[in-house]
């Protein structure tokens, strides 16, 4: 397959209206020194337990802390409002935390404001968005000392500190008191974090004023940020998003694709920066055969055919582009975890065709492939598919219509995107597609899935590398995934806008600051 870069007409021409019509533009907030970003989404809450959007994960890591965080350079947990942490053994963790937290309304962090916290999130009553995730591993939480608690664990759980770090902003004893229902519902209560930024205004669907918290404690690798006010503006519509780049109305602009960034990043008056992102690409074969039994992908060939029929290298240096990356497994290979010996498959359409024959299907076969984003790749896939002799619908509907239809197993096919939280570590790839019971799940593979739990419940990090090797290996021999890439992230930034790339796609704005040139 040979593909190139196109540059749609759309784009194009709101390029060519925005450049005549715009000089070079000052920034959005640098005179105040305040920094405009867009969201392409409205949040409807800023209470981070209410929500499980990436721009409520991209505001809460502003306006909250949890007990741990994410070390944007390792990408390992480590405390934050926690002091400190010992696992006592598997199933009983102790956490000490700092005694210079306070809320935004200056009361100080105590830990029966922990207990609070996590005793809200393990009441069903509470309805929670992480709530369930919670409960399935965490049996209770007690105080132990003025600054200690104690979690006890139904089982072992390697993954504590990270639902920790993203799902569970500490809550001050109270917060929820009330809160019976929808007139008077726990998620629309003001917000009282202990992030290094406090809730200034918030106008549900439109905008979010964000300032700094000057009380923050200094301990925190939060600490100190150079920007005073954040404005988060909700624009689901790129081409204004543009327009209101240059013309100083906001200052980034973010998950920019490839075609945008190159047109608009030639124009003056503005930045491109490009970074990684632990969110991969990839196609799901029905190999267990729920969609129909006689499905021509129950068989082994078949599957390793489509893995040598697809050119990912292409794909990912033409379409994606940026840092995006070919990969070989079910997972991201900066994911703890991501490691194995198995089988990898490169382009060979004659190999494809070959493999097809002893297989049985010689003239090929039809079948529906699923898509629900980037059009461009599921159409390069199809064209693949289609030199090796297939008849390839291609499907390309709603999240929402893809959703309902792969969670109710019925699709031949499909290719779609996972980003994992954030998530480093190979349980929120591996885990999440290949878990008994899960609706991602089509591979019926009783010994993988009894694989990729022993590594959920072990905190022993060699074996649970052990185990997920084992795990990849298997869907790699099996075929069950055609692994394609990984993402790149495009920012479009005004002039002067300091703004370190992050390694795993979740900005973390209290990096930035204005230059003084």
């Amino acid at each position: 397959m040979r593909t190139r870069t196109p540059v749609p007409f759309k784009n194009r021409l709101i390029s060519a209206v925005v450049a005549g019509l715009l000089p070079v533009c000052a920034s959005a907030g640098k005179d105040d020194n305040t920094l405009v970003v867009a969201f392409e989404k409205p949040l409807t809450t800023v209470d981070r337990l209410y929500s499980i959007q990436r721009e409520g994960l991209i505001l809460s890591r502003l306006t909250d802390d949890g007990l741990f965080y994410v070390n944007p350079d390792s990408l390992e947990f480590e405390p934050l409002a926690a002091e400190s942490y010992e696992w006592v053994d598997e199933t009983t963790l102790d956490v000490t935390i700092r005694d210079d937290v306070h809320f935004h309304d200056g009361s100080k962090l105590t830990a029966d404001d922990v207990v609070y916290t996590f005793e809200w999130v393990l009441d069903e009553e509470s309805d929670t968005s992480r709530g369930p995730v919670i409960q399935s591993w965490l049996e209770s939480v007690e105080k132990t000392g003025p600054r200690t608690v104690r979690f006890n664990l139904h089982l072992p759980y390697p993954m504590a500190l990270r639902d920790m770090a993203i799902s569970i902003p500490v809550r001050k004893e109270g917060t929820y008191e009330g809160a019976d229902g929808m007139d008077n519902a726990a998620e629309d209560r003001p917000l009282n974090g202990i992030g290094p930024y406090r809730i200034k205004e918030f106008s549900a669907g439109r905008e979010i004023v964000i300032e700094r918290f000057e009380d923050y404690y200094q301990a925190s690798p939060k600490a100190n940020p150079a920007i005073e006010t954040m404005v988060f503006r909700v624009i689901p519509d790129q081409g204004t998003q543009q327009a209101e780049l240059l013309s100083g109305g906001i200052d980034m602009m973010m998950g920019v694709p490839p075609d945008v960034a190159d047109n608009i990043s030639h124009l003056p008056g503005v930045e491109r920066k490009e970074g990684n992102d632990i969110r991969i690409g990839y196609i799901t074969l029905d190999a267990a055969g729920y969609s129909d039994p006689d499905s021509p992908f129950t068989n082994l060939k078949v599957r390793r055919a489509i893995n040598h029929a697809i050119n990912r290298e292409e794909i990912t240096r033409y379409l994606v582009r940026g840092s995006a990356e070919v990969v070989p497994y079910a997972c991201h290979p900066r994911q703890f975890g991501c490691d194995a010996d198995g089988p990898v498959y490169p382009y060979n359409p004659e190999k494809a065709k070959q493999l097809l024959e002893e297989a049985g299907y010689p003239n090929g076969f039809s079948f529906k492939l699923w898509a629900y984003r980037e059009k461009i790749i599921a159409e390069a896939v199809v064209s693949d598919l289609k030199a090796i002799g297939l008849d390839v619908d291609l499907r390309f509907v709603k999240l929402n219509v893809f959703a309902k239809v792969r969670n109710d197993k019925d699709m031949e096919a499909f290719f779609a995107s996972y980003g994992s939280g954030g998530t480093a570590d190979a349980s929120a790839s591996t885990g999440v597609h290949f878990a008994a019971g899960s609706a991602r799940n089509y591979t019926d593979d009783k010994e993988l899935a009894e694989t990729v739990l022993a590594a959920e419940r072990t905190i022993d990090r060699r074996q649970r590398e052990r185990l997920y090797r084992e795990a990849l290996d298997r869907i790699a021999e099996q075929a069950y995934w055609v692994p394609m890439f990984s993402y790149s992230q495009n920012y479009l930034l005004s002039p002067g806008l300091e703004f370190p790339v992050p390694k795993d796609g979740v900005p973390r704005f209290w990096q930035a600051s204005w230059s003084d040139q």
